[in-house]
């Protein structure tokens, strides 16, 4: 028993440092995968419809705390973990988190066309959150001044692309 503990060790410490040693962390599993996707979250049931995200920040009041199946390209993923992205479709913007902080995308996701389901809502970011953010993702944070409104999205599943 203690040698496949032992292995089972071996083997994790090893796709860890793989990992980091291209710069990606993955700190969650897909819960579904198929042919050039995985899925982060809850499964999914069905084939969702989605919606380009400009559509739904058009009808922003339309949608607000209702949950939504946006398609959208990933801008920046927080580096740190992958606990946040932000999604941009032309120039309709969403920064999306994930409920409960239950699972993360992987930090290599920027630039690949994702499919988001969860909520929508448009929120009040105070200067500390977003220089937090800013920090997470890499950035410098000190031009950040004052409060910031943005359009939110609280994931329940991610759908990204692996190629």
């Amino acid at each position: 028993m203690n040698r496949i503990t032992a292995l089972s060790s071996l083997l994790a410490i090893a796709f860890a440092t793989a990992a980091l040693a291209e710069g990606v962390v993955r700190l969650s599993e897909p819960v579904q995968a198929g042919n050039g996707y995985e899925v982060f979250g809850a499964p999914l049931a069905g084939s969702p419809e989605s919606r380009p995200l400009a559509e739904i920040v058009a009808a922003s009041a339309e949608h607000a705390g209702k949950e939504v199946c946006a398609t959208a390209q990933v801008a920046q993923v927080c580096q740190k973990k992958g606990c946040f992205l932000v999604a941009h479709d032309g120039e309709a913007v969403a920064r999306v988190t994930f409920v409960d902080y239950s699972f993360f995308v992987p930090t290599d996701s920027t630039g690949k066309e994702i499919t988001i389901i969860g909520k929508f809502e448009r929120k009040t970011v105070s200067e500390a959150q977003a220089r937090h953010f800013a920090e997470d993702a890499g950035e410098d944070p000190s031009g950040i001044t004052g409060a910031r409104e943005e359009y939110t999205i609280v994931a329940t599943s991610v759908v990204i692309p692996t190629t």
